[in-house]
């Protein structure tokens, strides 16, 4: 009987187990047919790609090595040491690059904070995150309004510093401007940086967590240990998209002072910008990809970062 019934169990076992489902062979009908099919509903986003992506990267470098987009006559790496040596280009450069190392290592570092804060059930924690988020429902052109009543030269900010004895600053037309724009970047961007984080915190496993505390490891060691190990793609993607938003305050700068701001808030936005209304195509389109080869290398140093100081997780 013990024998009938341990065969039963095998065979029931058996028909249990899911049959592997084999894929077409090639060259058959089926497999043609599928081909058929799969390209045909990825023909639409491919042709979107082509038409809105590659076909205007192409335009792009072929402007990049001409005189001008009529006669089109190649001149090489021209434009390229043309732009290189611009003393517009060379500025907004420089400032670009300091609003970005300023402006994203804080962006990350204090979502991340926040992050961990709000995680620990303190009192309010929604109230908190509502708070954070609020900005991101805000649209650009209220924001600038706000920024510009508190630091306009007769604004808030200065209303303030002189009651209690300190002199007022032309917030945007001083050295001081880059700080303005950093404030502004980070209430903007926090809230969403934040949320990403605290998603990623909480997916880490807790049975690892609880491992770590039955062996008395202390917050310190969790978090420099576990959590960040389990939080580096996190800390890749925002990184990414931060210092993709980094390129994109140009949008606010421009709301707040117009084609031609102080010298220290004048970013490569502002040169693409004033190269597009004065139809300079080739200019434009050098600095263009000059900019691209910029954040490709970034970003691939991020990837390989990230691929080194995680793949003990992965495993």
């Amino acid at each position: 009987m013990d024998k009938k019934l341990k065969l039963t169990k095998a065979k029931s076992n058996v028909e249990e187990t899911p049959k592997k489902v084999k894929p077409p062979k090639r060259n058959t009908k089926r497999f043609r047919k599928l081909k058929f099919w799969s390209g045909l509903f990825i023909a639409p986003s491919f042709l979107g790609v082509m038409t809105f992506f590659i076909v205007p990267f192409i335009v792009i470098i072929r402007y990049s090595m001409v005189d001008n987009p009529i006669s089109a006559n190649y001149v090489g790496l021209e434009n390229f040491k043309t732009v290189a040596t611009n003393e517009a280009f060379l500025t907004a450069v420089k400032n670009t690059a300091m609003f970005s190392a300023i402006a994203v290592p804080l962006a990350v570092v204090l979502s991340l904070i926040l992050a961990i804060v709000l995680d620990l059930n303190i009192p309010f924690r929604s109230q908190f995150r509502t708070f954070f988020l609020s900005p991101m429902m805000v649209p650009v052109a209220s924001i600038v309004l706000i920024w510009q009543v508190l630091f306009h030269n007769n604004g808030a900010v200065n209303d303030y510093l002189m009651k209690l004895g300190f002199d007022g600053v032309d917030w945007m037309k001083s050295k001081y401007s880059i700080i303005v724009i950093v404030i502004l970047f980070l209430w903007k961007n926090l809230g969403y940086n934040m949320i990403l984080f605290m998603a990623a915190l909480a997916s880490i496993p807790k049975d690892i967590l609880e491992v770590a505390r039955l062996e008395s490891a202390n917050a310190f060691q969790t978090f420099f240990y576990i959590k960040t190990r389990y939080l580096s793609s996190t800390v890749l993607f925002v990184t990414i998209m931060s210092l993709i938003s980094s390129f994109k305050i140009f949008r606010e700068i421009y709301l707040l002072t117009t084609d031609y701001p102080y010298p220290t808030m004048y970013m490569l936005q502002h040169y693409m910008n004033n190269k597009f209304k004065k139809l300079d195509y080739q200019a434009l389109s050098a600095g263009a990809i000059m900019m691209s080869l910029v954040m490709i290398v970034i970003i691939g140093l991020l990837f390989i970062v990230e691929e080194r100081f995680g793949k003990d997780v992965e495993g």
